[in-house]
């Protein structure tokens, strides 16, 4: 019989306890994040960095004033209009969800005030566009690239600047992507679950995108057409259900306006805004006869705006990668980033180009490269370094442009009109000498209180009891003025601004005391320090802030009031 022999107290071995988790398992931990959480958090940056300063950090633009006064109306009931009467020029969809948001947070008098609870509508409306970014890449490559796109647009100044804006753009996106989410998730093999009521879902969403903006057609309708014609992307009996939901959304809207008797007035805006969209008719935009040249504009603004700049530049390597894979879902992204370059490049050659068209070329090709753009393997270093060390630059650069635009005052017509509030009696004349065609930005701006008019020659100021002159000097400067550069200075000339702020949008805003043969009450002349108008000027007074904005890779003409 043999006993056992007992080790001795120092050969005994202690129960194993478990080795400290390799840096594989923690990124394994780390990218178990679930994709919820990465696109909550992307909205939330999102959101934080528009709402920043939002009331003093972009002047006012001149389609604002005219959206939110369209939303205004729409709020009260019936088809948007304006005070010059029914607004057919854009689908009503933004409209009614500024609508919708008035009535959640309330209603303001002061046109201005107003346009910056409108910013913040689309502020949140940017924030929804980050989620759907996250959700849309993580659905076609992962998680880690998703989180990754949506801190790019987070941080991207040109799409921060869009965003900031009351402008059609931001909200169109929002359907568009929510779109496109629905579709590559009926692009995967095998029997889909409720696929009808899935693409039925998707053409309700692009649906919705034409009714914000019906340029979304040619990034909606045109790629699923192709679809069709190529079998890409999902089946064809889903993708031809979308494309049916999605021009129906639009009939509905044209059925319902013929049915109020409102087809002749939709018929004279349409026509007159396709002949705008092909370029026939330049009234606003880069390609407009006496504006500046959009090279000029993009080499001024390089340094500012060189991670945007760089993102477009890599649009046809995007495409490129897109095309080289031959999944359905790819298939279908390429359509998608294809027409939106179709859709730009025609605007940059012949059509109507103002800076807002570029958002929808931005964002399209920011998700097919967040999908395609391969990671240098671990094997590589150099490169996988290099590769981080870019990825680092992208977001850092935006961050130190935004610092400094969120910390340089742009709220001028905020500040002129408290001035004139204080100053001037509400009724009183005020000649303006913005606004090509139609009105401009002081006269959108300012009619609700003020009578304005382009009043030039001493007699119809008399007629008129026209006592100011308001000028932003950068719009007339630059060909966007109903007076000449020439007729500006000769109005202006040897008259001293009663009150004048320089800003980043328009330069030196700048009002003027007319002479008149009438005797009138003395005005202290007020400027913001650092002002380049002439004569001695005391410093303005700081009133409430207003909305942000900055500077943007380009400046075109707006176009809700052409």
């Amino acid at each position: 019989m043999t006993i056992p022999r007992t080790a001795p107290p120092s050969a005994r071995t202690e129960p194993a306890t478990a080795p400290p988790p390799s840096p594989a398992r923690r990124r394994i931990r780390l990218g178990s994040v679930p994709t919820p959480v990465y696109a909550a958090a992307a909205a939330l940056l999102t959101v934080v960095l528009r709402l920043v300063e939002i009331n003093r950090a972009g002047d006012l633009f001149i389609d604002e004033p005219i959206y939110r006064q369209l939303g205004e109306s729409a709020a009260a009931g019936g088809f948007p209009r304006t005070d010059e009467g029914l607004f057919f020029l854009h689908p009503p969809g933004y409209f009614y969800v500024e609508a919708g948001w008035t009535k959640l947070v309330g209603g303001h008098s002061d046109i201005i005030a107003g346009v910056h609870s409108s910013r913040v509508l689309n502020a949140l409306l940017a924030g929804v566009t980050a989620a759907l970014i996250v959700f849309l890449v993580a659905r076609v490559r992962s998680r880690g690239a998703g989180a990754v796109a949506g801190l790019v647009f987070a941080v991207d100044q040109y799409c921060i600047r869009q965003n900031n804006r009351v402008l059609l753009e931001t909200s169109t996106m929002v359907w568009i992507l929510a779109g496109y989410l629905v579709l590559v998730g009926l692009t995967r093999a095998g029997p889909q679950p409720r696929a009808r009521a899935r693409a039925l879902l998707a053409g309700v969403f692009f649906g919705l995108a034409i009714l914000t903006k019906d340029h979304a057609v040619l990034i909606t309708v045109l790629p699923l057409l192709a679809a069709l014609l190529l079998g890409w992307g999902p089946p064809r009996r889903l993708v031809a259900l979308t494309t049916g939901v999605t021009v129906l959304s639009y009939v509905v809207y044209v059925a319902f306006l013929a049915g109020f008797g409102h087809f002749g007035e939709f018929w004279e805006a349409k026509t007159a805004g396709v002949r705008r969209l092909l370029g026939v008719v330049q009234e606003t935009g880069f390609n407009a006869a006496g504006t500046p040249s959009l090279a000029d504009r993009l080499l001024a603004e390089l340094s500012a705006y060189a991670s945007t700049y760089l993102l477009l530049a890599l649009t046809p390597v995007a495409l490129f990668l897109l095309l080289r894979r031959k999944e359905p879902v790819y298939r279908l992204l390429a359509l998608f980033q294809a027409s939106a370059i179709v859709t730009l490049g025609y605007a940059l050659a012949l059509g109507t180009l103002e800076e807002q068209a570029l958002y929808l070329l931005f964002v399209p090709n920011l998700v097919a490269l967040a999908v395609t753009v391969p990671m240098p393997s671990r094997n590589r270093p150099g490169l996988r370094l290099a590769a981080w060390a870019a990825l680092v630059a992208v977001v850092a650069a935006p961050t130190a442009v935004y610092a400094r635009e969120r910390g340089t005052p742009d709220d001028g017509f905020d500040r002129l009109r408290a001035y004139l509030l204080t100053h001037v009696p509400a009724g009183s004349g005020i000649v303006t000498v913005d606004g090509q065609r139609a009105r401009g930005v002081t006269s959108w701006a300012l009619n609700d209180t003020y009578r304005l008019g382009h009043w030039t020659t001493p007699e119809e100021q008399a007629a008129n009891d026209a006592r100011y002159l308001i000028v932003p000097w950068r719009v007339v400067e630059q060909g966007y003025g109903q007076s000449s550069l020439a007729e500006t200075e000769r109005l202006t000339a040897g008259l001293r601004p009663v009150f004048a702020f320089d800003g980043p949008m328009y330069g030196t805003l700048a009002l003027y005391r007319l002479p008149s043969p009438l005797p009138g009450p003395s005005v202290t002349a007020l400027a913001v320090p650092g002002s380049t108008v002439n004569g001695p000027l005391l410093p303005a007074p700081q009133t409430s802030p207003v909305e942000p904005g900055g500077g943007a890779p380009a400046t075109g003409a707006g176009d809700a009031s052409r």
